[in-house]
């Protein structure tokens, strides 16, 4: 039976062969059904998304088959997982099935999650649960509607096998895409082994991947650390612009390429509160909502010193290197919270006086359990003199009359724009709620039931335009609709 020919693959990681790659075949399942296909993103990467439904195309999707050019590997990688150092981890339920040259002549990373066990499974059983599959393909989706760098979901096929964790669970493989699965923990794997001539080698696969113009430039290897300081700074902040809680952000979960990567058991506020946590495995609160900048410092602090070795021969000036560059994050991270900001409060310009009046906003919220999307998004309104749908978002709606006034005050001092529609561009209606999430995921779980799903999906492509009828979507959980807490999956 000849492979499917579904992509052009081109598996320059595959080929960089042991340590950084071990060939691994996915394990079979019984009874793949497929799930859905993200067809706007097939396209994007040359297929034919009516080709991607195919019985064969399922299979490759499945793991039963392999794709024509496809060269299976699992990768390697280390990672602080919660502080603690852990000196090797890898693809324990991920397989590369290869790298994709999309229609834009970039490579895209083609990834089964779920697909069964690998060298890096420490006796786990290598696959995901139905529920954490659906969940990632939502976020990550709602991700990319919103312009948020992220990997992609592909598609999602349920096995027709059950998964055991605290109880038995439909099994599912999620098809994911992203322009790298590198990692802060890929560094570190070959930097904690003193693998110098590894170290480089990834690297050096990272810089052509994500940074090209510095391959001939005299410090490769510092505008590499550059980029991914500048670019997960903006990532984080546009995090928090959305009330994005990742829950693990661990050093192996934060990607070279700037993109959100594992959606594992994360979560979106609802009332606004910083410390907020629902991840049930972030016990000491680590990974709360309003921590998350200083983790990300505390996680670039860690790449710097895996790069250490690369950055100069003289151990003294590549320390003084890494330093110079880790300095430029608080002001790479202020100024990409002010680019998220100021246009959510309606700002073409922002100044330290603008932090203070958006921090008492925030403080508002806080102390009346307000909504975090639905306030931001009432300020659209309230920038037209309707003052009423933001303050329904508050218990005492008298609360907000001084710092509204200050708010128009401070808009009047700048140009005259269509302030509402600036707001409404920057403040989605449809996020995906964690108990819309939680409601599509026990419809397909307990009866075998896509729709809510399939509705939730729908909506979230379109977070920006308010649409009649869609009401619930963009409503806040009631009391007992609100989640408590996230799961990973593992």
């Amino acid at each position: 039976m000849s492979a499917p020919d579904l992509f052009v693959f081109d598996n320059r990681y595959a080929r960089l062969g042991a340590p950084h790659a071990t060939p691994v075949m996915p394990t079979p399942v019984r009874a793949p059904a497929l799930v859905v296909v993200n067809e706007a993103l097939a396209r994007e990467l040359g297929a034919d998304p009516v080709r991607l439904r195919q019985p064969d195309a399922v299979e490759v999707f499945a793991g039963n088959r392999l794709a024509a050019g496809s060269e299976p590997v699992a990768t390697a990688y280390a990672g602080h997982q919660f502080g603690q150092f852990v000196p090797s981890l890898g693809d324990g339920r991920a397989i590369l099935l290869g790298e994709v040259v999309a229609t834009d002549g970039r490579h895209r990373d083609v990834q089964l999650k779920g697909a069964g066990p690998t060298p890096y499974s420490r006796r786990g059983d290598g696959r995901a649960a139905l529920g954490p599959v659906l969940r990632e393909y939502l976020v990550a989706e709602a991700f990319a509607a919103l312009g948020i760098p992220t990997t992609r979901a592909l598609a999602v096929v349920a096995t027709g096998e059950r998964v055991f964790r605290d109880r038995p669970l439909p099994g599912a493989i999620l098809v994911r895409v992203a322009t790298s699965h590198l990692r802060v923990g890929t560094l570190q794997y070959h930097a904690a082994r003193g693998d110098l001539a590894g170290l480089k080698r990834i690297a050096d696969e990272a810089i052509a991947r994500h940074v090209p113009e510095a391959l001939d430039s005299d410090g490769p290897y510092r505008a590499l650390l550059e980029h991914v300081v500048h670019r997960q700074a903006h990532l984080v902040a546009r995090w928090l612009g959305i009330g994005f809680i990742h829950g693990v952000m661990n050093t192996d979960n934060c990607a070279l390429s700037g993109e959100t990567l594992d959606y594992g058991p994360c979560a979106f506020l609802d009332a606004y509160d910083p410390l907020r946590v629902l991840s049930s495995i972030d016990r000491t609160g680590r990974y709360a909502f309003g921590r998350q900048p200083q983790i990300l410092s505390w996680n670039l602090a860690r790449c710097a010193e895996a790069l250490v070795p690369l950055l100069d021969a003289d151990t003294d000036r590549a320390v003084e290197i890494a330093t110079q560059i880790l300095d430029a994050y608080a002001p790479a991270f202020w100024s990409a919270h002010a680019t998220v900001y100021g246009p959510k409060l309606g700002l073409t310009t922002w100044d330290e006086q603008d932090r203070e009046l958006l921090d008492d906003f925030l403080a508002l919220l806080a102390s009346q359990a307000a909504d975090y999307t639905r306030a931001f998004r009432a300020l659209g309104a309230a920038a037209v003199g309707e003052l009423e749908p933001l303050r329904r978002e508050f218990t005492d709606p008298s609360a907000t009359d001084a710092w509204l006034a200050r708010w128009r005050t401070r808009l009047r001092e700048e140009p005259q724009s269509d302030r509402r529609q600036l707001i409404e561009a920057h403040n989605p209606v449809y996020i995906p709620r964690n108990h819309l999430v939680e409601a599509a995921i026990v419809a397909a779980e307990d009866e075998g039931d896509y729709g809510p799903f399939h509705a939730l999906r729908a909506v979230l492509e379109d977070p920006f335009h308010e649409r009649v009828g869609l009401d619930r979507y963009a409503a806040a959980p009631e009391p007992h609709e609100i989640v408590t807490a996230t799961f990973c999956g593992t």
